[in-house]
């Protein structure tokens, strides 16, 4: 279903060049590529990057720029392209599992008495449990892009030539959950990160209250059939604020990090402010977007191609 078209039909007549998982897989190359740049600047607060926290660092860029080949080679070769691009999103996923897991053992005490091992307070001030996430989140979505819906919204998807898997519901219904699941992850993340300051500024309430409300309304439309057009608009609302919600964070990050005279000491952005998390809540907000655009594939116009 062309959700995009049903808010406004004069969309139809627009000549957009890609189809929606088209558009969802060079999301997902830019999103691995920023990924280790933010990675990069969360590590480095530490003062010394430590083996293993080179993994995401190196993976994002390295994983961007293969997704991106991939993209290109697959208007020749579509098969070899997508065996490049599962392996990726599906190392990305690792990726994400282990690093979870390594903050994880960073918000326990082992040796800490049984009542104190594991707690709220600690979890505020570790590494963000779920900031490795985001990898295997990238991944999942990246693989739902890659398998073409045949027919599209039938829940059918055609894994390789001969290969079918059915799902209980339709891709579109799919991407509608993973947007849902991916804004409680982020609306998570920045509430234990706005806790070490007690959320005594009243802006940090704000992304906390758009954030529940995309978790609510894109997890509605995911167990909603057909969605009406005014429950199409209450999303895409939705996803706009989550924008919004990404750019004006970036900009009190920003401000926080500036000296009294506006100066910028690059000290200050490493171990103040975040100034790139906010912008998740614009990522997930993009990518909510997307998920409205036409999910019909538009295959390649020249001839004599592998497609499969």
């Amino acid at each position: 279903m062309y959700h995009l078209a049903t808010l406004f039909p004069a969309v139809k007549r627009l000549p957009i060049p890609i189809s929606r998982d088209q558009a969802m897989l060079l999301m997902m190359a830019l999103n691995e590529l920023l990924l280790g740049v933010e990675t990069y600047l969360a590590h480095i607060i530490s003062g010394t990057i430590v083996q293993y926290e080179y993994i995401p660092i190196i993976f994002g860029p390295v994983a961007g720029l293969m997704l991106l080949f991939a993209g290109l080679l697959s208007w020749r070769k579509r098969s070899v392209a997508l065996v490049i691009a599962l392996v990726v999103f599906l190392t990305s996923i690792v990726v994400g599992l282990l690093g979870a897991y390594f903050h994880l053992i960073r918000a326990i005490l082992p040796t800490a008495p049984l009542e104190n091992v594991f707690s709220v307070s600690l979890l505020v001030w570790a590494p963000p449990l779920l900031g490795p996430l985001t990898f295997s989140l990238v991944g999942l979505i990246g693989i739902s892009s890659l398998w073409t819906e045949d027919p599209p919204d039938s829940g059918t998807l055609r894994l390789f030539e001969r290969w079918r898997l059915t799902m209980p519901y339709s891709k579109t219904r799919a991407f509608f959950f993973m947007v849902s699941m991916a804004s409680l992850a982020t609306v998570i993340s920045s509430v234990l990160d706005h806790a070490r300051t007690d959320f005594s500024n009243p802006w940090l309430w704000l992304p906390t209250g758009i954030g529940i409300f995309a978790v609510v309304v894109a997890a509605l439309l995911g167990f909603s059939d057909q969605p009406g057009r005014s429950d199409l608009f209450i999303y895409l609302g939705a996803m706009l604020l989550m924008i919004l919600v990404g750019v004006v964070g970036v900009i009190l990050h920003i401000m926080r990090n500036l000296t009294t005279q506006n100066v910028i000491v690059v000290e200050r952005f490493v171990r103040g402010a975040p100034f790139m998390a906010p912008l998740l809540f614009s990522d997930i907000g993009t990518i909510g977007l997307l998920v409205l655009m036409d999910p019909h594939e538009k295959p390649p116009k020249t001839q004599g191609q592998d497609l499969e």
